[in-house]
């Protein structure tokens, strides 16, 4: 089994955010070579990537400044240099959001962290009044808040799932029959770490997704090796292939919208394109209703031979 660090943690159960910046910067640091920024490449390296000197330069700051903020510290360091040093790292733009928040996190008032995230009433109705459309709304640490029929007739039946495990992570890393709707499992899975990493940058105080990546840590050694790979993900807009028990493959588009008077919860939407078959199989799932519910649900949670 190969070894992974464990996670970083705070005293308070946090993530340790000093460490969590030093880590970020040095992955990102490595997966360049020379030749990626122009410079020139004079044989082989005692370690992968760009030494810290090439990076200062490419960032024009002193070797000393970046090496300290590499060790972590963050303090007093100016939102100039670090677009310079984003710049120098090629950072995409998740991963340069996620620089800002680790090295310059912003002051929040304190909530209660045990207090669960509330959906509006507006919103569940809203969910209820879409047809045809799997749709669910996904809070803070990848938790699914709400969903209407047709995404439990298309992802299984989250009511008879526990509350606390209702994560997409724990659902993704934990649970067989995941691995068997994607199609592309590694890439969700990949999707999944890179959406808790980028919610750890914006709240590395939070002991709820310490002790999930904590657990996720100890019960999976993929989840272990894409989480020590540092990469970070915007929710979006995509495509996903799944293999559904009762209707088949299916091809379909999904969209995030992002609540404005709450920028940690997200409405999903999937869709498929007219007059596919993968319209047909939505199709049928919405005229099956809760047979298609109760069904998936069964199919879905059997185990594979």
């Amino acid at each position: 089994m190969d070894e992974q660090p464990e996670p970083a943690q705070t005293a308070g159960g946090g993530l340790d955010r000093r460490a969590e910046l030093s880590e970020f910067l040095r992955t990102r640091r490595a997966r360049l070579k020379p030749e990626d920024v122009g410079l020139p490449d004079f044989g082989r390296r005692r370690v992968p990537g760009l030494r810290r000197e090439e990076l200062a330069q490419l960032a024009g700051v002193s070797v000393a400044y970046y090496t300290r903020l590499e060790q972590g510290n963050g303090r007093n360091v100016s939102a100039e240099v670090l677009d310079a040093i984003a710049r120098a790292l090629r950072l995409s733009d998740a991963e340069h959001a996620h620089l800002m928040h680790l090295a310059k996190p912003k002051q929040h008032k304190k909530k209660p962290v045990a207090r669960s995230q509330q959906v509006r009433p507006a919103l569940r109705h809203l969910l209820d009044s879409i047809e045809g459309v799997p749709a669910y709304i996904v809070g803070r640490r990848s938790d699914v808040l709400a969903w209407n029929r047709m995404a439990s007739a298309l992802f299984g039946d989250w009511a008879e799932v526990p509350a606390q495990e209702r994560n997409w992570a724990r659902m993704v890393f934990l649970r067989p029959e995941y691995r068997e709707l994607f199609v592309e499992w590694e890439q969700k899975a990949s999707d999944i770490v890179g959406y808790l990493r980028m919610d750890a940058g914006c709240h590395p105080d939070d002991p709820r997704l310490s002790a999930l990546v904590g657990e996720l840590s100890v019960k999976s050694e993929e989840f272990r090796r894409l989480w020590a790979a540092h990469d970070v993900k915007e929710k979006s807009y995509g495509v996903k292939r799944l293999r559904h028990p009762l209707v088949g493959d299916l091809t379909l588009s999904f969209e995030t919208f992002r609540m404005i008077d709450d920028g940690d919860q997200s409405l999903i939407t999937f869709h498929a394109e007219p007059g596919t078959p993968s319209a047909e199989a939505l199709r049928l799932l919405a005229s099956w209703g809760a047979d298609a519910i109760r069904s998936g649900s069964r199919a879905s949670s059997a185990p594979s031979e």
